[in-house]
């Protein structure tokens, strides 16, 4: 069944995050259709951005938006956005056309200290858990808690895990990590207490690089597991 137009534009909430931004909530909790209607309404508003626009932050279910508040009032970037989402095919997960981006794994050893112990409490072989991770296809959700941090959308419910009890003071730059239903890449050395089941040798945030993050918003993500070599 197709979600019904008109009581979903009736959910949307604007509210104000400062005196020259606002929020936008699609809805009040994380799934893939919200997060997708997030990115369609990002792609069309950059694609056509007004010159009052300063910035765009797309979230799990919402959208910041950043304006010049001498150029524009924060009621007319309300109505604004309002018309953009509106403009939205209703089924926008069928009409995105979004980058595929393969991400290489070693899964296990020093690269996934957690990878074991996971597995005995999923009641799995680590082989078994690697093999359903790497099978699954993600989407960058949104980029957070550190440069570069993509939190992803398409974990197999099946690896939920909860986060450790106490947190590592050091994950290296890379760990590939399962965080309750989320699964995530950690850009940097980082504290951090989702379960590390495997490292990538790929930079995800290089601020010499243009752009500096190797994933964007929006993005699909895909795992290959490879040997440490």
């Amino acid at each position: 069944m197709k979600p019904d137009k008109t009581r979903l534009l009736e959910a949307i909430q604007v509210e104000s995050l400062a005196d020259d931004a606002l929020l936008m909530r699609l809805g009040d909790r994380i799934d893939s259709a919200t997060n997708a209607r997030v990115h369609a309404l990002c792609e069309r508003i950059r694609a056509r951005p007004p010159a009052w626009l300063r910035d765009l932050v797309p979230a799990y279910a919402s959208v910041g938006a950043f304006f010049d508040p001498l150029a524009v009032e924060a009621d007319h970037v309300g109505r604004w956005l309002r018309t953009q989402l509106e403009a939205l095919p209703i089924d926008i997960m069928a009409t995105r056309d979004a980058r595929t981006v393969e991400i290489p794994v070693t899964y296990g050893g020093d690269a996934g200290p957690d990878l074991e112990s996971a597995a005995a409490e999923l009641g799995m072989t680590p082989t078994q858990l690697a093999r359903r991770h790497a099978a699954g296809e993600y989407t960058v959700a949104m980029i957070g808690f550190a440069p570069g941090f993509p939190y992803l959308l398409g974990l197999d419910p099946a690896l939920a895990l909860p986060r450790l009890a106490t947190p590592r003071t050091v994950v290296p730059a890379g760990s590939v990590g399962i965080g309750g239903a989320q699964t995530g890449i950690y850009p940097r050395e980082s504290p951090g207490g989702w379960r590390v089941i495997g490292r990538t040798p790929l930079a995800l945030f290089d601020p010499t690089r243009e752009p500096p993050a190797l994933l964007a918003p929006g993005d699909r993500v895909r795992f290959v597991a490879v040997e440490r070599s």
